[in-house]
């Protein structure tokens, strides 16, 4: 199984930045794909970002919300993925957390307990 940890979590105001970590262990995770997710109270789980694997590089995609803010990457080696956030807005207020997908016979999918990052205006 993997076990993925997720932290950079924080109170910020509006404007801010802040650097998301999902750091992935049990099993090597640099070739599967990932992604990135946030839970805002009161409405439905939502993907922001995805990492699909390419051997000459990854495919990087972002929800329209949050396109032009954040940058999303990983670290083959070090089996890790960040989520570079840039001008927070309250909008942006949720619980993140990184998914990642391990292929074979039948799917598995792996998720961590998140982070909370909190925006005042």
């Amino acid at each position: 199984q993997v076990r993925l940890v997720e932290s950079g979590g924080g109170l910020v105001q509006a404007e801010d930045s802040l650097r998301l970590t999902c750091v992935a262990s049990g099993r090597r995770s640099s070739n599967y794909d990932m992604a990135w997710y946030r839970k805002a109270p009161g409405k439905e789980r939502e993907i922001v970002a995805s990492i699909r694997f390419r051997f000459r590089g990854d495919i990087i995609g972002y929800a329209d919300s949050v396109k032009g803010r954040y940058t999303s990457s990983r670290d083959r080696a070090k089996d890790t993925m960040y989520l570079q956030m840039r001008r927070l807005n309250p909008e942006d207020t949720a619980t993140y957390d990184c998914d990642v997908v391990v292929p074979g016979p039948v799917e598995a999918s792996y998720w961590g307990q998140g982070t909370q990052v909190t925006v005042h205006a």
